[in-house]
C-alpha cells in the first residue's frame, strides 16, 4: 500500500516507525533519521511542501521516500516546481536517499516508480552516495517507464576507516610530517596550559558549548565570505534543536578545547551507528599559532576510537586538511529525472540555461552579486567546514 503524507501531523506520527525502519535498512545514516529531517523541516523548509511517500507491506512499513515539493526558484532561473529529498539545501546533509527494509529494496523501488511514473514533476536528488544508494535503483525503474536521467559527480566525503585500529596504530597510518606536527602541537599546549577537551554531557553544557561553537566559528570567519554554517537565525535554531535532540538520543559529540579554562576551539559532530560525523568547528584566531583546530580534530578522532567508532566521516568537501587525516573518500552525486515528453525536455533545457548563467555570473560579477544568482539568497557560498582543523 502506498500513502502520501503532506501534513506535519502525519510526519510527526511516523517518528517511531521511521527510526525502526532506518535501523532495519542496509545503511542507517544520521542524515536520514527522523530527528534530522523533521528538525530540518521545521526550520529550513523555506516554502516547500511535504511529499513523503510510504510503502507498506501487510501493514508493516517497508520503505519511505522522504520527499518534499520545492517551489519555483525564480532567483535561480528555475521557474518550475520539483521534488527533492528532505534535508536538501545549504544545511549540509550527506547521503540522502530512499529508506527501505533489508530485502524489500527492489519491491519498494518498483512501487515508488509506479506511483510517480505518471507525474509531471522533475525529480532532483542531491548529496547521494554514488553507486550504492537506493535512489539509483529507483531512478532505474523510472527510466524503464520512459523517464530520462542525468547523473553527475558533485563532491567527495573523505573518511577514516578506524575498524581494528588503536590510537597508536591509526597514528602510524598518517604521513610522518602530519603525525609529528600533531604530536608536537599537543605537547606544546600541554607544557604551557592546562588542557581540557571534553564532550558535553548535560543540557546546560550543550547550551553553553553551542554558543561557544557559534562564537568561535563566526570569529574565525569574520569579514570573510566563506561560511554560511550559522549565518541565519533559522540555521542557528536548527542546530539548537537538533543538538538538543541528539544529546537526548546519545548522538551528540560537541567538544570544547579549553586552555587554562578559556575556550579556544570547538568541534561539533555526531556519533551514530559506530560512525562519527564531523560536522563543524571553530577556533579563536588569537590562538592560531598553537594550531588549536588541528589539535581538536586529532583529539576528537582519539575520542571516537576510544568509544569503539569504526568510521570517522569528514563529510563533503575535498579540502586538503581532510586528507591529512583520511586516506579514503566516497563520491557524492546528483541525479536528475525528467518525465517523458515535452515537459521533460523543457525542464532539461531550463536547467542547462540556468547553470550556464550561474557559471558566467561567477566569472564576471562581484562575489556578493553572483552568490545571489547562484544561491537565490544573500547567504555566502560554501559550507564552512574549512574553518576547522587547518591550523
Amino acid at each position: 500500500m502506498i500513502e502520501r503524507i503532506e501534513d506535519i501531523g502525519g510526519f510527526e506520527k511516523l517518528k517511531a516507525e521511521w527510526n525502526e525502519l532506518l535501523e532495519a535498512s542496509s545503511s542507517p545514516c544520521l542524515f536520514l533519521t527522523w530527528e534530522w529531517l523533521y528538525t530540518w523541516w521545521k526550520h529550513l523548509s523555506q516554502g516547500r511542501r511535504l511529499f513523503i511517500i510510504t510503502v507498506r507491506d501487510g501493514g508493516e512499513l517497508a520503505a519511505i521516500a522522504p520527499l518534499t515539493l520545492r517551489p519555483p526558484k525564480l532567483a535561480r532561473l528555475l521557474p518550475f516546481r520539483s521534488l527533492e529529498f528532505l534535508g536538501s539545501g545549504i544545511i549540509g546533509s550527506d547521503y540522502l536517499d530512499v529508506i527501505a527494509r533489508v530485502g524489500k529494496e527492489q519491491d519498494a523501488c518498483e512501487a515508488l516508480a509506479e506511483y510517480l511514473r505518471h507525474g509531471k514533476l522533475m525529480l532532483e536528488f542531491t548529496q547521494l552516495k554514488r553507486y550504492s544508494c537506493l535512489a539509483e535503483k529507483f531512478a532505474a525503474e523510472l527510466r524503464r517507464c520512459g523517464w530520462s536521467l542525468a547523473e553527475t559527480k558533485t563532491n567527495v566525503c573523505p573518511f577514516i576507516d578506524l575498524s581494528g585500529h588503536s590510537w597508536q596504530s591509526y597514528l602510524a597510518t598518517l604521513g610522518s610530517e602530519h603525525r609529528y606536527n600533531f604530536g608536537r602541537r599537543l605537547k606544546n599546549l600541554m607544557k604551557q596550559f592546562e588542557v581540557r577537551f571534553e564532550p558535553v554531557c548535560s543540557e546546560e553544557q550543550r547550551q553553553d558549548a553551542l554558543s561557544i561553537l557559534i562564537a568561535l566559528h563566526n570569529l574565525r570567519w569574520q569579514g570573510r565570505a566563506c561560511s554560511e554554517a550559522f549565518y541565519t537565525d533559522d540555521l542557528i535554531s536548527f542546530h539548537d534543536e537538533l543538538s538538543r535532540l541528539a544529546l537526548e538520543k546519545g548522538w551528540l559529540r560537541l567538544f570544547v578545547l579549553q586552555l587554562d579554562g578559556k575556550p579556544v576551539a570547538s568541534l561539533y559532530g555526531f556519533s551514530y551507528h559506530r560512525v562519527f560525523y564531523y560536522f563543524q568547528a571553530g577556533f579563536d584566531p588569537i590562538y592560531g599559532k598553537y594550531s588549536t583546530g588541528l589539535v581538536a580534530m586529532g583529539l576528537a578522532i582519539k575520542n571516537a576510537l576510544e568509544e569503539g567508532v569504526e568510521e570517522y566521516d569528514l563529510l563533503h568537501g575535498d579540502e586538503p586538511y581532510k586528507f591529512h587525516w583520511a586516506r579514503a573518500g566516497r563520491e557524492l552525486g546528483r541525479l536528475e529525472l525528467y518525465p517523458p515528453g515535452t515537459r521533460g525536455l523543457l525542464y532539461k533545457g531550463t536547467l542547462r540555461l540556468s547553470r550556464a548563467t550561474r557559471r558566467m555570473a561567477r566569472r564576471v560579477l562581484p562575489t556578493a552579486v553572483s552568490d545571489r544568482i547562484v544561491l537565490g539568497s544573500s547567504a555566502p557560498f560554501g559550507n564552512g567546514r574549512y574553518a576547522a582543523a587547518t591550523r
